[in-house]
């Protein structure tokens, strides 16, 4: 009988993985693309099981285990944490599908890999037993890496009337990608294009976003607790795990030099020396572990309801929000000062600081994760404001 690892487990194999993750960052931003050698070694750690039900040979580790394994991958590299996270959170998705949907993927393959967009840039027309979909869909991180894709999808009836909006699995062999992702951090995400053509999804394989949002999961498995996990809190924090990660990477970079190097200009001979950067460092780490510490409390939120089968209230869903775009502030603004610490050399092409910075910049800036509307709906949930500025929550 195979023994399910231990979330703490999980957090060692990642970070057992930091030293290789570095060795190869510098490489997976220049080629835009993380290596197979990388993607192996963290799928032969099981790091990619992390939310598959365990019938399949997965984890359940539940929204704490995906948030802690991608915070630790981030540590060692951040295109590759943030591609770890969204196969992770796709699983997820995969795993509120009908079993027949979920044998398709996991039951024909145990170690598939889902990535997928949710917004339903894309037509359908109905057709008996499902329908006939075309579309593109952006940003799709890790696209090169997955089997499966999960998409938003406009579903209409026979009328040509959009009826719902759809979630539907798609295999790998019915799509193109295109190379679309040039950017300046996060490049080896490969968050490219996916295309669809004219192809037939089946109607088993196809959710209602709306439903899910409200806690009405496809999933027969109604005793699996994370899969009763509230939809929008999971797909908006697992975010943050990337950004903790490079948080902590910036940080324990600073610090170990800082007992070396001088201050320009001054008579310290050590940056550690400087009462100035003590209070740097310290404001830094603290703004590291604010964002830590909201994401712990979103996710114990999130763990708690799904153990308990109760979905979270509006309140309790929009401060997972709201919590998500304070870490993600917190740590943007932790970084940049550690770069005010580290100075002009922290913009050298050898240093992994202007990557994290970057990477960390670009990822904080992604719609759900961005603290503005985030604010906005936990404010009108607090106050009883009932306008609604977005589904997603």
């Amino acid at each position: 009988m195979t023994t399910t690892p231990s979330p703490e487990e999980l957090v060692a194999r990642a970070t057992a993985l930091q030293p290789l993750l570095r060795e190869h960052a510098a490489k997976i931003e220049a080629d835009r693309r993380v290596p197979e050698e990388v993607i192996s070694a963290i799928a032969e750690a099981g790091l990619f099981k992390v939310s598959v039900p365990k019938r399949y040979g997965g984890y359940e580790a539940g929204m704490r285990g995906m948030l802690d394994v991608s915070a630790a991958l981030a540590e060692g590299d951040g295109s590759t944490s943030w591609i770890a996270a969204l196969v992770n959170v796709c699983n997820y998705m995969t795993s509120l599908f009908p079993v027949r949907a979920q044998d398709d993927v996991f039951g024909a393959n145990p170690d598939a890999r889902v990535t997928g967009v949710l917004a339903p840039t894309s037509t359908s027309v109905k057709v008996d037993g499902g329908w006939r979909v075309t579309g593109r869909w952006y940003y799709n991180s890790g696209s090169w890496h997955s089997s499966w894709a999960v998409l938003g999808v406009p579903l209409t009836n026979e009328t040509g009337e959009v009826v719902d909006q759809g979630l539907v699995l798609v295999p790998g062999s019915d799509l193109e990608i295109e190379d679309t992702w040039f950017v300046a951090g996060m490049r080896g995400t490969a968050s490219n294009c996916l295309i669809a053509e004219d192809i037939f999804i089946p109607d088993y394989r196809t959710i209602s976003i709306p439903a899910a949002i409200e806690g009405d999961f496809a999933t027969e498995m109604k005793d699996e607790a994370m899969y009763r996990s509230a939809f929008v809190a999971c797909l908006t924090l697992v975010l943050v795990g990337p950004q903790l990660g490079l948080g902590r990477a910036a940080l324990n970079y600073v610090v170990e030099r800082a007992g070396k190097k001088p201050i320009s200009y001054s008579f310290y001979d050590t940056q550690s020396a400087s009462v100035g950067v003590q209070l740097q460092i310290a404001e830094a780490a603290q703004k590291i572990d604010t964002a830590r510490l909201h994401a712990e409390r979103a996710a114990a939120d999130i763990d708690r309801h799904a153990a308990a089968g109760t979905y979270p209230d509006m309140v309790v869903r929009t401060r997972v929000r709201a919590d998500t775009g304070y870490a993600v502030r917190n740590t943007l603004e932790a970084i940049s000062i550690l770069l005010d610490v580290h100075g002009a050399a922290s913009f050298a092409e050898i240093s992994p600081l202007q990557r994290i910075w970057r990477d960390a910049n670009v990822a904080g800036r992604h719609a759900v994760a961005a603290p503005g509307i985030s604010m906005e709906v936990y404010g009108k949930a607090l106050l009883g404001v009932e306008e609604t500025v977005t589904p997603l929550v």
